[in-house]
């Protein structure tokens, strides 16, 4: 049942996306170019996401826990570290530079377009560098690893 409703909630997502054209990179690049030919549209969207989204986790947040699980899965820390800086900056300068962020980009390999295609697998690859580069790190910094 929790894949069926996934599914449906990706769908819907998806559809939001397409519909509002977040996945044109031309319409998100236009959207931050506010010295330009900015196109103000996307203000609606990210309003609308917001209005929903506010009051909404306010009433879910109140249950004991979500309908299809056991408990809520929330971050258990708020520190803000260079971790969480370098990545959001990555994010924001990706966004920026091809006016794509994971979601929209995925729902955009649909489309077929090279570019996004493209965009995709160098996400994914970045992901993998990323992910092994932090095992690294914790191979090294662990005590056992250390003792070897």
């Amino acid at each position: 049942m929790q894949l069926i409703i996934a599914l449906i909630a990706g769908l819907l997502f998806g559809g939001g996306l397409a519909v509002s054209q977040m996945m044109d990179p031309a319409k998100v690049l236009n959207f931050l170019d506010v010295a330009g030919q900015w196109d103000p549209s996307l203000i609606l969207v990210m309003g609308g996401a917001l209005a929903l989204t506010i009051p909404g986790f306010r009433l879910i947040l109140k249950r004991p826990h979500p309908v299809l699980d056991g408990r809520f899965h929330l971050p258990t820390t708020a520190d803000v570290d260079r971790r969480l800086v370098i990545g959001s900056s990555l994010f924001g300068l990706g966004w920026g530079l091809a006016g794509l962020c994971p979601g929209p980009a995925v729902v955009g390999l649909v489309t077929g377009a090279l570019p996004i295609v493209g965009f995709v697998v160098t996400m994914l690859l970045g992901y993998r560098l990323m992910d092994r580069f932090e095992n690294r790190i914790l191979e090294r910094s662990s005590p056992l690893a250390r003792v070897s």
